[in-house]
């Protein structure tokens, strides 16, 4: 059965219980005495400090990780272009797709606004959208093109979403006063840097086509738009290109990892200071202010309160990986609904996908199911074969289309498997006679070799991804099959 319960922490419409905690300082009438370092309070005001907090020092490791001039790395306010399909092994972002070749870019709104163009897709599948350092979704191209559908390239399948025409979108800082050139959508955004992607459809045959593509998302501040003709400047020659996904392969979430409270809380507090929460985060503030953490101020953690630090950073930690109660879920699948992109006060769901999916686009953009059990509740692994079966009308939902992949427990491709493009509608599915549809995974190729999901030897996981979904897979309506062991 379906699950989607709306019990937030931290809820839009009410208070949780997991969230009362959270908001009890608040309660505290003006004037009042300090709080006692013994009173236990520390660990609960820590953990949600930190289940608050995390999205933001995510993004920001990440920004620092991406921009510079080192190898691998890009000023701000261009972007980098993949130009192959992900290798496997460590150097691998997590989950690394298959499907689409990646853009990414770090824009700096401090002084100006910055312009984005896109290119006239020409009915390829092509996907944008802009995160605030918070993670929100503060625009997207799905947001703009609804549900209009365009004929698949190359092919004579039914038409499907995804196609964008040339258009031009300014990121504006908040407060800025000034005039745009003619037909340039204009964005606000809260804080100081936007994260930027775009991911184009590939299927590893076409790169040629798709990095002409890239070429075209041209990327210019306000002041030297016009100097460039109107255009931006070249994404392409804005900084060297890299192999694989254009984001940082796991060394942020491995450095904020690697923090120790402390750090964590004074690097919160300066990423604060250009970052300000959205107006209806004034309680998250009060609570960092009693644990000592000021925007932009050294941070000044409970004195003698080592252990209510130390029991409340590490309850925090777990929180964050661990899934909350208002995710989808069904047949052992879990997925963000129809919140992704757009979390509100809903802090431990934001934490969660910037945890497990960082850069997460909306609902409408896409839909991102993982599965680490079988139908019995046991560990996937490649000593055993599945079949996933969908019946002929539940294949998953979609304006545009739709895929399955193999990883490790880690999120990695198999180091001894092929590298491929992932197998889903765009690849061969082949149906059977009453129109259901089998996927078979397994580490080797099944007998017929059809409808064929490569896994690793050892324990695994799939995720399923939908890409411009129907809102079937997005409000509870519609779920992924179970994965039957054979």
């Amino acid at each position: 059965m379906t699950k989607k319960r709306r019990e937030y922490p931290y809820s839009r419409t009410g208070l949780a219980l997991a969230g009362l905690a959270f908001l009890a300082a608040c309660a505290s009438p003006p004037g009042a005495a300090p709080k006692s370092a013994g009173s236990g309070w520390v660990k609960d005001e820590v953990s949600d400090s930190y289940v608050f907090g995390f999205p933001l020092v995510l993004m920001d490791v990440s920004r620092e990780a991406a921009t510079g001039s080192a190898p691998g790395q890009s000023q701000p306010n261009t972007l980098r272009n993949a130009q192959s399909l992900p290798p496997v092994g460590a150097s691998s972002p997590s989950e690394p797709n298959l499907d689409t070749l990646g853009s990414s870019g770090w824009l700096d709104l401090s002084s100006e606004p910055v312009l984005v163009s896109l290119p006239d897709s020409h009915g390829r599948y092509l996907d944008a959208r802009a995160l605030d350092m918070w993670t929100n979704v503060v625009w997207s191209t799905s947001a703009q093109s609804g549900a209009d559908t365009v004929a698949r390239p190359g092919t004579k399948a039914a038409a499907h979403a995804g196609g964008v025409k040339a258009q031009t979108i300014a990121f504006v800082p908040a407060g800025w006063k000034g005039t745009l050139p003619a037909h340039v959508q204009r964005v606000d955004v809260s804080t100081r840097y936007v994260w930027f992607l775009a991911r184009i459809e590939t299927r590893g045959g076409d790169l040629a086509a798709v990095r002409k593509l890239q070429r075209g998302i041209r990327v210019a501040t306000l002041s030297t738009w016009a100097d460039q003709g109107g255009h931006g400047s070249d994404a392409s020659s804005a900084g060297a290109s890299q192999s694989g996904d254009p984001v940082a392969p796991g060394t942020p979430a491995q450095q904020v990892a690697a923090l120790d409270a402390n750090g964590f809380f004074g690097r919160l507090s300066q990423a604060l200071e250009d970052n300000p929460p959205v107006p209806d985060d004034p309680h998250a503030l009060k609570i960092l202010a009693d644990i000592g953490v000021h925007p932009g101020d050294a941070v000044e953690l409970p004195a003698n309160a080592t252990d209510g630090i130390a029991a409340g950073y590490a309850d925090g930690r777990a929180r964050v990986a661990a899934p909350p109660p208002n995710l989808l879920a069904g047949n052992g699948w879990l997925w963000v609904g129809d919140d992704a992109g757009n979390y509100g006060p809903d802090y431990a769901l934001r934490a969660y996908t910037a945890y497990t999916q960082p850069g997460l686009a909306t609902a409408s953009d896409e839909v991102r199911a993982r599965v680490t059990q079988d139908s019995d509740g046991h560990a996937l692994n490649g000593a055993n074969r599945y079949v996933i079966h969908f019946a002929a009308q539940q294949l998953p939902p979609v304006r545009g289309f739709w895929s399955i992949t193999a990883y490790t427990r880690d999120g990695a491709l198999d180091d001894g498997g092929p590298v491929r493009v992932a197998f889903g509608d765009r690849t061969g599915a082949r149906r059977n006679r009453d129109g259901s549809l089998d996927v078979h995974v397994s580490a080797d190729r099944p007998r017929g070799g059809t409808n064929w999901v490569p896994a690793p030897q050892g324990d695994f996981r799939l995720v399923l991804r939908l890409y411009a979904p129907k809102p079937a897979a997005v409000d509870g309506s519609w779920q992924p099959p179970a994965v039957e062991r054979q």
